[in-house]
């Protein structure tokens, strides 16, 4: 008997470029994902609080991670693809070549990551202009924004650099650039992070009042003259040369692309919840929050009219969501600060030893902590003595104050491994109160935010989880397929393969629940 041909499916490419790696996966039209694959990328730290990489090496590794989980896969089947990236500045020459962002001079290394510090004095120069355009970022700029990293590379690296500069990107656009050879930018990357407002554009008197005049030229043709939506199809799609690095077929869809956190909140926020009993459920999209955690924690609300909160990025109109506003809180150090409290104790090495027989470290951590609390007592009341301020690497929302630092409070001469897991639940507590801080900021200025929806390494951590919903009193929902940041990049593809007419309708069919969260009741404040 002949053997019946397997029906073939439609599929969808997300790739999501991180901090330290490149992702990507192939995701099925209602969302399923069919296969993932991973390859880490480099950091350099040439001097304190400079952060580069290179988007060479990142380009390559995306083609890598792409034709990994492509294989098996007839070509025409994958209708789309989209990108992600964290919000890092890519610097080229007039040739598309990379054109370094050090003092050492090293080509390939062209990408200021988010993280990197460099220019925070130049942010506060910028704060204090006053200039209107900062009423969209809180009120203060942030050194992890794209005008200070600019002008710090005029002002310092003028010769090596800023003179030899004809397109700086964010790596969102990079990459999209990279697939298509389009150079319209995503309004996700310029709203967020470049001051662009639609409808109204680019503000001349800004970027004059700063000292970076220059790139008004050609219609400021340096940061992107063209605009469009996320989920919008960019040219004819993947070019020839594209196609061949990629495995895929030339002409396929893509996606003009977000920032990874807010590819996340597409993973996630705009699930069917019906059944599960929330309290957003019957309710706009506007009552839920989503969290995408990991490295740093990004906190991302929408509303259907412009809300101004101080100390909060935004409002960002289609910065995540098409013709919806975007208010962008976010902690600058979450996951990353996790691991600087636990891996810099004494009783680290113990922990390693102990932690041997489990997956990983924290879930060790949290088995511990379960122990220590006994049966009739929360695990939460383990911390009463012990806190934790949390601003390590500066407070990105709602104070917005990126000079910060950290602070420990209540401890003693002991360095046991009981004392390691507290001072790590005193941290996860800590930034589960600073996401109440920004909740009641958002509350204040008229957001409605019922339900959070977590995604990103940090929210398969079952406390991190808990203790979100215990300090905000909110249900905390998780994603079906936990690789959400994935997800929302291939809602880009499907969107732009016009598969979907919209990204609300994509959410809603690629989006699923997996499991609900609730605040544990004897805890209420």
């Amino acid at each position: 008997k002949k053997k019946k041909k397997k029906k073939p499916f439609v599929c969808y490419v997300g790739v999501d470029v991180g901090t330290a790696s490149v992702r990507a996966a192939l995701v099925t039209r209602d969302g399923l994902l069919r296969s993932t694959a991973e390859e880490p990328i480099s950091i350099w730290e040439p001097q304190s609080d400079h952060y580069v990489q290179s988007s060479t090496e990142i380009w390559e590794k995306c083609c890598t991670v792409v034709k990994k989980v492509t294989q098996g896969v007839e070509r025409n089947q994958v209708r789309g693809i989209g990108f992600d990236a964290t919000c890092s500045l890519v610097v080229l020459d007039q040739t598309f070549q990379p054109v370094p962002v050090s003092q050492d001079g090293d080509r390939q290394k062209n990408v200021v990551m988010w993280m990197d510090h460099r220019a925070a004095e130049q942010a506060a120069r910028i704060t204090n202009t006053g200039h209107k355009v900062l009423s969209r970022v809180g009120g203060v700029m942030s050194p992890e924004m794209q005008p200070p990293k600019l002008l710090w590379l005029k002002e310092n690296l003028k010769e090596s650099c800023w003179n030899k500069a004809a397109h700086f990107f964010d790596l969102p656009d990079f990459l999209s650039w990279k697939a298509t050879g389009s150079l319209t930018r995503s309004l996700c990357t310029l709203v967020c992070k470049w001051t662009y407002c639609p409808p109204e554009g680019w503000d001349a008197s800004f970027w004059t009042s700063i000292g970076l005049e220059d790139l008004l030229e050609n219609n400021f043709s340096k940061i992107g003259s063209v605009t469009c939506s996320p989920g919008s199809p960019l040219g004819g799609g993947l070019t020839q040369e594209a196609a061949v690095d990629l495995g895929l077929v030339p002409g396929t869809a893509v996606g003009a692309s977000l920032i990874d956190a807010h590819a996340g909140g597409l993973g996630v926020i705009g699930a069917d919840v019906k059944g599960f009993n929330l309290p957003c459920e019957d309710q706009p999209i506007t009552s839920r929050m989503a969290m995408i955690c990991g490295t740093s924690t990004c906190h991302m609300a929408i509303s259907e009219q412009p809300l101004f909160v101080p100390g909060v990025w935004g409002p960002c109109l289609s910065a995540m969501v098409p013709d919806m506003w975007l208010n962008e809180g976010g902690q600058s150090a979450t996951g990353r600060l996790i691991d600087h409290m636990v891996k810099g104790h004494a009783a680290y090495t113990q922990l390693q030893e102990q932690a041997q027989q489990r997956s990983n470290i924290f879930s060790y951590l949290n088995s511990h902590l379960s122990l220590m609390a006994n049966a009739h007592s929360a695990v939460d009341l383990l911390g009463s003595s012990l806190h934790v301020w949390p601003d390590f690497h500066g407070n990105r929302s709602p104070l917005a104050d990126p000079t910060l630092k950290g602070m420990v409070v209540g401890l003693s001469l002991s360095q046991t491994l009981d004392d390691l897991a507290l001072l790590y639940l005193a941290t996860v507590q800590a930034l589960a109160l600073g996401t109440l801080h920004i909740l009641e900021a958002m509350k204040e200025a008229g957001h409605d935010i019922r339900t959070l929806f977590l995604c990103g390494g940090l929210s398969k951590n079952s406390l991190f989880v808990q203790i979100h919903a215990n300090a905000t009193g909110l249900p905390v929902v998780l994603p079906d397929q936990m690789e959400a940041v994935l997800i929302g990049a291939a809602v880009l593809g499907a969107c732009a393969s016009q598969d979907y007419t919209t990204i609300q309708e994509a959410m809603e069919k690629m989006a699923k629940v997996g499991k609900v969260v609730q605040p544990n009741q004897e805890l209420k404040r």
